[in-house]
């Protein structure tokens, strides 16, 4: 299995980093792609990677953060962006609005330029904005792109199929109220699909209550399995050769 999204240098997990890998290792998930939103999780990522060669970076300011972070960021993730296998996580979060419409918009446009400048994909996070987010790429963006820890409708994730990006999904889809997210998760094919943990966030239905690491995946993957009506091991063979073609894993 590959965890295609988790925060291991956030300082929720970065104390215990080093044992949280071993333990997705014995679990069975052979690479984690560690999301990087500020210059201390950057940093300390490329040492993760320099220490686990099962550890690839990614980097960008979340949209939450762009009014905060966003300009001292930007320059630190083209600096780094050859040490990197994507820029992300951006896009668009007008559900909560910590950052302000417009500026978000601006800070997604960089990032767009930037991808496309260096050959990396995309990693969106989107909530409540999707008119904008597809607006916006298909008169600025050409790359390849994931919607990470998609909570969105069938509709929504037609869009992001429709223009030939992936679709990712968290531990959400176990969650005791996701039966229309599960809907989704039958809707998207396969070979369109990736799992992540959201680490620290989002455990599985089984793991309730407890800091989410990389190794709980194994429940999410299950639970897609059942919703395909297939066996794990072709869940965990589809997900893993799109995230690492996606991300260029080597």
């Amino acid at each position: 299995m590959i965890d295609s999204h988790a925060h291991l240098t956030s300082p929720e997990i970065l104390p215990e980093v080093d044992a949280v890998v071993e333990r997705a290792k014995a679990a069975g998930v052979g690479a984690m792609v560690n999301i990087c939103t500020d210059q201390a999780s950057l940093e300390e990522g490329l040492k993760l990677g320099r220490r686990h060669s099962e550890v690839y970076n990614t980097a960008a300011t979340t949209p939450h953060d762009v009014e905060k972070d966003g300009e001292a960021f930007f320059p630190l993730v083209e600096k780094h962006a050859s040490e990197l296998v994507a820029i992300g996580e951006t896009g668009l979060d007008y559900y909560y609005e910590h950052s302000p419409k417009k500026l978000q918009r601006e800070f997604l446009s960089r990032y767009f330029v930037l991808a496309e400048k260096v050959s990396l994909p995309l990693v969106f996070h989107c909530r409540d904005a999707f008119a904008d987010l597809f607006s916006m790429a298909d008169s600025e963006y050409k790359g390849e792109a994931v919607l990470h820890c998609f909570t969105g409708t069938i509709d929504e994730a037609k869009g992001v199929l429709d223009r030939g990006w992936y679709v990712s999904f968290s531990g959400i889809i176990t969650f005791k109220r996701s039966e229309g997210l599960r809907k989704v998760v039958q809707y998207v094919p396969l070979d369109r699909l990736f799992v992540e943990t959201d680490s620290p966030y989002l455990a599985p239905q089984g793991k309730r209550g407890k800091k989410n690491e990389p190794a709980y995946m194994v429940e999410t993957v299950q639970r897609i399995a059942e919703l395909k009506g297939v066996s794990m091991q072709e869940v965990e063979k589809a997900t893993v050769e799109n995230i690492s073609k996606f991300f260029v894993l080597k």
